[in-house]
């Protein structure tokens, strides 16, 4: 089972960069079915770090020996009318 939302992903870009060819037979975008799989038995996975924290599923979760990130933007009309809390995360993000 693979993690894909429709193009190419994160995952499947790590198993490119390892040479990995993996045998996947389902695609989901549920991150949870894919715990739950893992949970059982089923074969292991790489999700991001944040989606691991708090799960109620009884796994065990280890760092890539090379860390993969995500990229991610953000979008708005305009800095000036963005709120409170928007201008806070964009301050922040500087120190990131």
């Amino acid at each position: 089972m693979l993690l894909e939302k429709g193009a190419k992903t994160e995952v499947s870009e790590i198993f490119e960069t390892c040479g990995l060819t993996p045998n996947v037979h389902f695609t989901t975008w549920d991150d949870y079915a894919i715990m739950s799989m893992v949970e059982s038995g089923l074969g292991l996975s790489i999700l991001p770090q944040l989606i691991l924290k708090r799960v109620p599923y009884k796994i065990i979760a280890k760092e890539l020996d090379v860390p993969a990130y995500r990229r991610i933007g953000l979008a708005l009309r305009s800095r000036e009318t963005a709120s409170l809390a928007v201008k806070r995360f964009l301050d922040y993000l500087q120190y990131r």
